[in-house]
């Protein structure tokens, strides 16, 4: 593929639906973390999302690749599946006990920089241009005007340096895996999406029972915190960030990474009645702003169409 991706109406409400779906999150785990440890968190998540979405690969026939694939190609999907999932999960969980949390959300927004020189190298037709790059900066510009003062504060721990790097580690991971998707051969998406959610079973249930020994009893409401993160944030939400990959390309979907603080607060404020920041309405300016200077071209097609 040399053409720059044919980013489609679709593709703008998948996007859009990972904005939401991602922003709900933290709330979820907020409910979840009052009865069950972060690693056993992370576990649970992924356990409850393979086992659903490998229930629907196997009623689809249980298809992967289009053609039949060699040992580096296997290789390759053993190391996105990782990046995409155990990878950033144990890390986050580890770095943020010693970050603040608006640290953790400037993290994540960075996962959108990271992808723009990763994609101008190694996927055809997502070229960097002044334009995109501008876009991608007043949108980060915008993510941390949203979170203010707290976005690089110290959280005062002895160990805040490395939970720092964890996060912008976990970033990297999904920046990373983000492109070695779209380099992967034409494959089915709910497959992939299992495979990737498999790889990463293993290691995460490992660590967990390392660190945090056997799982811990939880009642009810905790059992439906940790149900709803893997069927939706995680189950859900990686089907569709691979299927965006997939047909828009990495750099398009890392705009999703801009929404997430946004409806993380909107949704605070709805559902825990949290005060809206003032700074909110310039966030939401900047971070549009970016997004459509980046996406100009795409927009325009959009719109003529």
């Amino acid at each position: 593929m040399t053409n720059s991706p044919d980013i489609s109406r679709r593709d703008w409400l998948m996007v859009a639906a990972l904005g939401v779906i991602w922003g709900s999150t933290f709330l979820v785990i907020e409910i979840a973390l009052r009865g069950i440890t972060p690693f056993w968190l992370a576990s649970a998540r992924i356990v409850f999302a393979s086992g659903l979405v490998g229930l629907i690969w196997l009623f689809k026939g249980a298809r992967l690749f289009a053609d039949p694939i060699n040992a580096g190609t296997w290789v390759l999907l053993a190391v996105t599946g990782a990046l995409s999932t155990a990878v950033p999960f144990l890390l986050i969980s580890w770095g943020q006990q010693y970050v603040t949390s608006g640290f953790t959300g400037v993290s994540m927004a960075s996962v959108a920089l990271m992808v723009l020189p990763l994609a101008h190298f190694l996927v055809p037709g997502e070229q960097l241009s002044w334009r995109k790059a501008l876009g991608f900066v007043v949108g980060f510009a915008g993510v941390v005007v949203l979170i203010g003062g707290q976005a690089f504060e110290s959280s005062g721990t002895e160990d805040e340096i490395w939970g720092r790097l964890a996060c912008l580690s976990a970033a990297a991971c999904y920046a990373v895996s983000s492109v070695m998707l779209r380099k992967l051969p034409k494959a089915d998406p709910v497959g992939l999406t299992a495979v990737t959610l498999f790889i990463g079973l293993v290691p995460v249930l490992t660590v967990a029972l390392a660190i945090e020994g056997l799982p811990p009893a939880v009642d009810g409401p905790t059992f439906a915190a940790l149900a709803v993160l893997g069927l939706i944030p995680t189950a859900g939400a990686f089907l569709l960030r691979i299927m965006v990959v997939l047909s828009a390309g990495p750099t398009f979907m890392s705009l999703t990474n801009y929404q997430v603080p946004i409806w993380s607060v909107i949704m605070g404020w709805l559902v825990l009645s949290e005060p809206l920041p003032p700074s909110l309405i310039w966030a939401l300016l900047l971070i549009l702003g970016g997004v459509g200077l980046s996406q100009y071209g795409a927009l325009t097609r959009l719109f003529r169409r």
